[in-house]
């Protein structure tokens, strides 16, 4: 699942070959490192997961490129509803953040450890907290 997986997201292209490694690299990182990273989520190149154990990425996500996710994080929808979070390009996720529904994380954006993110980040801003809240922008520029 390393930045290696974030490859997956050309493998799709290979006719038949692709489906059958994005299912190997699935089940991988299910056994290896009892993380969940759905086939039909798309991975941006230089995804970085320096600790990649219990990450759970839903169906829908899409996520940029250069993006750090550290272990315990979920990104998928919320409730019932087939809306899952897009991540922008060089976004930091920390250790444990829930990233729920359709919503945006901005580019450059910082999502704190253990934060609960239901609505939009902009980007360049820090997020944390329970539900996660903004805490420092972007400066203009």
């Amino acid at each position: 699942m390393c930045s290696g997986c974030a490859s997956s997201a050309k493998v799709g292209a290979i006719p038949l070959a692709g489906p059958i490694l994005r299912r190997i690299l699935w089940y991988g990182t299910r056994v290896c490192f009892a993380s969940d990273v759905d086939t039909q989520a798309r991975l941006g190149s230089g995804l970085y997961t320096p600790h990649p154990f219990g990450i759970v990425i839903g169906a829908g996500v899409r996520i940029g490129e250069n993006v750090a996710i550290l272990q315990r994080v979920t990104l998928g929808r919320a409730g019932l509803d087939h809306v899952y979070p897009v991540i922008g390009n060089g976004v930091e996720i920390g250790a444990g953040a829930s990233i729920l529904g359709a919503i945006h994380i901005g580019d450059g954006a910082r999502i704190g450890a253990n934060s609960v993110v239901l609505k939009d980040v902009p980007a360049g801003a820090v997020a944390v907290g329970a539900p996660a809240r903004v805490i420092l922008r972007a400066a203009a520029g």
